[in-house]
């Protein structure tokens, strides 16, 4: 998707919003990134451990995580 930047900023379609209600807009270099606030969801796994038998669920949530 192309948009164009005016005098105004820029306009992000509200599809491409859906289901967030804050966003963080970070400026890198050569990319501008949207991120739903609060954070990125992956970065705080083990952080809340469930009630679960494996003892080694943070050492192995791959295994878990894509488990049949």
């Amino acid at each position: 998707m192309r948009a164009r930047v005016t005098e105004r900023g820029l306009l992000v379609p509200k599809e491409l919003l859906a289901g967030f209600d804050e966003v963080e807009i970070r400026q890198e270099p050569h990319r501008i990134t949207i991120l739903p606030a609060g954070g990125d969801p992956v970065r705080n796994l083990g952080r809340t451990p469930l009630d679960a038998p494996e003892t080694d669920a943070s050492e192995r949530h791959d295994d878990y995580l894509y488990r049949p």
